[in-house]
């Protein structure tokens, strides 16, 4: 799935109607995201078995229970870089040099 730290990018940026009350901003489709944490979640109508991603650029609002709400894992798909694309085609090694400390 997503690792913490890891550049997204979201796909589906199509919310139900009203969740707006809920959040102070959305993801937006197309637009790049770094994933803070990744946890178990509960769907707006109380399903469970979810798995929501924390981001770094978006901080959620907080539930009855005081747990942050995060978003669905299957509206963000990795984000492939120009130095990950060479390492599947060529096998060239990853250079940690390049990635960033994290979000905080």
């Amino acid at each position: 799935m997503f690792l913490p730290n890891q550049k997204v990018v979201c796909v589906n940026g199509h919310f139900p109607l009203g969740i707006e009350q809920l959040y102070d901003e959305l993801p937006k489709e197309g637009s790049t995201y770094t994933i803070r944490d990744i946890v178990p979640g509960i769907g707006l109508t109380g399903d469970e078995g979810e798995i929501a991603v924390y981001l770094c650029e978006i901080k959620g609002p907080l539930n009855a229970h005081g747990i942050e709400r995060g978003f669905r894992a299957d509206r963000f798909a990795p984000l492939h870089t120009i130095e990950e694309e060479a390492e599947e085609l060529f096998g060239l090694p990853d250079f940690p040099a390049e990635r960033s400390g994290g979000c905080f």
